[in-house]
């Protein structure tokens, strides 16, 4: 079915140029400010945010309070510090108008549980402020480990530099505001550009190892000087960037978890390797008492054995007379002089005998 006759002329009156199409003075991006005139009537119903915060930055809230309540006062929103719960609530008022304050609200108090300072997190309620929170714990998986955890560390340092020149370098190109905290990076610029699409990018290169930040540095210096210039404005700057491509460097050896000595058997595993587990009590007493009378009987049976030990009488010489004993008898001696004073001992010792058995007389 063809289109209509008045379809037709709509299509073609709409495909028509329009006077303020060309003119420079209007800005088709421009957001225009909230006017409270807009919504007299105020919020038909309560919208409120909650967030929690680390405990580490009760105290410095606690001193940063008054500022953001009297900032959140001037746009009809409350705001609740507890620190009983650990959490910053937001809600809206009778006095709200405009209805994208609390999600700028909300917004608010989630940098200031990220660790951004009061008076920078505040300009996030301004409708041309964005912010963007990276998280990047997650990017390498199974960090908990120590290697995975230092390597963690490693990445998200760079990402800051020596004495945070790196971060500095990065605050500028890109316009932006950035906060390393934790497992986490916040962002903070204008919504209007390009910078926060810049910052995760850079973020997360860095912590995937595709990219290092002073790359990313030198990239973007090259095209501020590049736009500057308006021979090469319209033309590819693919050439110019430098190139980071990886070098066949020497590959480091797989990380080798520590090998665990073999774990000692508890009671329970040797129960059940010898199958007493499934044994009643009355059997497993039976088999103690058993293995008590063998352990004693082993013992009475050594104490026998040493006792007989001791009263085995010793091995008698059985041998004949030495051949010094029957030569020193019959007299062949080899020393004559040794074998006459043994003669005269003897002779002296048979004297003494015959005279004691012989009575004296009266």
């Amino acid at each position: 079915m063809g289109a209509s006759k008045d379809e037709t002329n709509a299509a073609a009156t709409k495909a028509q140029g329009k006077p303020w199409d060309d003119d420079p003075d209007i800005g088709r991006w421009k957001m225009e400010k909230f006017d409270p005139s807009w919504n007299k009537g105020g919020m038909l119903e309560v919208s409120s945010f909650s967030t929690r915060f680390p405990r580490y930055e009760e105290k410095y809230l606690q001193e940063a309070w008054p500022t953001v309540q009297g900032a959140l006062r001037d746009f009809g929103v409350t705001c609740e510090l507890n620190l009983v719960k650990e959490c910053i609530t937001v809600s809206t008022t009778r006095k709200t108008r405009d209805p994208y304050i609390i999600i700028k609200a909300r917004d608010l108090i989630v940098l200031l549980a990220r660790g951004v300072p009061a008076p920078q997190a505040i300009k996030i309620l301004d409708d041309e402020m964005t912010c963007d929170i990276i998280k990047i714990r997650n990017i390498i998986r199974n960090n908990e480990t120590t290697h995975l955890q230092e390597r963690f560390v490693r990445r998200r340092r760079r990402i800051l530099g020596p004495n945070l020149s790196t971060r500095k370098a990065i605050e500028i190109l890109t316009g932006c505001y950035i906060l390393v905290q934790g497992g986490t990076v916040a962002a903070m610029g204008p919504s209007n550009g390009r910078g926060l699409k810049q910052v995760r990018r850079i973020v997360e290169d860095c912590m995937k190892n595709i990219k290092h930040p002073m790359y990313h540095i030198k990239d973007l210096l090259i095209k501020r000087e590049q736009a500057k210039n308006a021979t090469v404005a319209n033309e590819s700057w693919d050439r110019f960037p430098p190139n980071c491509a990886k070098t066949n460097a020497k590959q480091k050896k797989p990380y080798a978890a520590p090998s665990l000595p073999p774990q000692t058997p508890s009671k329970i595993d040797l129960e059940l390797e010898s199958e007493e587990y499934f044994l009643s009590d009355e059997n497993k007493s039976a088999k103690e008492r058993q293995e008590k009378l063998g352990k004693q009987s082993e013992k009475v049976h050594g104490n026998k054995r040493k006792r007989e030990a001791a009263l085995v009488p010793p091995k008698e010489n059985t041998a004949g007379p030495s051949d010094s004993a029957i030569s020193t008898n019959n007299g062949n001696v080899e020393n004559p002089e040794m074998g006459m004073a043994l003669q005269k001992k003897t002779k002296g010792f048979s004297n003494g005998e015959a005279q004691e058995s012989c009575p004296r007389k009266h």
